[in-house]
């Protein structure tokens, strides 16, 4: 695994399904585990950085870098796909000995979580998704822009603008330091191999069937910022349908970036959302 001395997003280095991965490991308590977007140049930490210390106040919350992205082991010949992603999760659970979490999911990771769910329900309490992906809709062009994306610090600073709705957020500075991200050794090389054009499949790729969404049986917390350009509003509006036990909320002035442009509401939400289980959680339907 690749490492910047001192630098923020590299966390503890874990073998999870036979891939050396890094993960932030941070409070204690009930876990939770938090799946990371899949914008160019991601980590766990860039994505999560905002609200990994209020969620850890109560809890324990695992982070990784999902298998493509970040510091976590990258492999020639690596197959990004829906199975390994949720094999990924999966190892990183077992590599820390936890039998059962909360799941939240961001976009991308949504997705992730959403399936991981449906496939292994025995591992999951409960379920937050934000701005997720996993049913069928048509790709917007922001979202065809960043799975697109070829490094250039102007092409970074386009997508930034597309992410949020609070232009007080993007600078040419944090431009520069996601490009920069963007350009790591081996970093630009993984996500382009990830979503090829065209992309529409990859959106569908994602999707989980909808009977099974159906089925759930978890509490879930579905979060969406309303002007969001890079995964419409529909789908939370969907998903929150699906869901027998779902609630939907809407942030107004949020883009794709809840987690950061409303840092502190997201945190206090999802931890009260979590503070409320119950260790049998879920119950079956009836």
């Amino acid at each position: 695994m690749s490492s910047i001395p001192n630098s923020p997003e590299i966390g503890r280095s874990l073998l999870a399904a036979g891939r050396q991965t890094n993960v932030h490991d941070l409070g204690s308590g009930a876990p939770v585990l938090l799946i990371h977007g899949s914008g160019p140049g991601v980590t766990a930490w860039a994505n999560w950085r905002l609200v990994m210390p209020a969620l850890a106040a109560s809890r324990r919350v695992i982070a990784p870098d999902m298998a493509g992205f970040g510091y976590t082991e990258r492999r020639p010949g690596d197959e990004y796909s829906m199975d390994n992603w949720v094999a990924h999760a999966i190892g990183v659970l077992d590599a820390l000995g936890i039998e059962r979490t909360d799941l939240v999911g961001n976009s991308f990771g949504g997705a992730i979580a959403l399936a991981l769910a449906i496939r292994h329900p025995e591992r999951v309490r409960r379920l937050v998704l934000m701005g997720s992906v996993g049913v069928n809709f048509e790709i917007t062009p922001a979202l065809d822009a960043v799975w697109g994306y070829q490094p250039s610090l102007e092409a970074m600073r386009g997508l930034l603008d597309l992410f949020a709705y609070d232009r007080g957020l993007v600078n040419d500075d944090l431009a520069r330091l996601r490009y920069e991200a963007s350009i790591r050794p081996g970093f630009h090389e993984s996500f382009a191999a990830m979503f090829p054009a065209p992309r529409q499949r990859w959106v569908d790729a994602m999707a989980s069937a909808e009977a099974d969404i159906r089925a759930l049986p978890n509490q879930t917390l579905v979060i969406h910022g309303r002007e969001d350009k890079v995964i419409p509003l529909q789908t939370s509006q969907t998903l929150s349908g699906w869901i027998p036990r779902a609630q939907l909320h809407v942030f107004g002035q949020c883009g794709h970036w809840t987690q950061i442009e409303h840092a502190g509401r997201f945190a206090r939400l999802v931890t009260d959302f979590l503070s409320e289980a119950r260790d049998d959680e879920p119950q079956p339907l009836s």
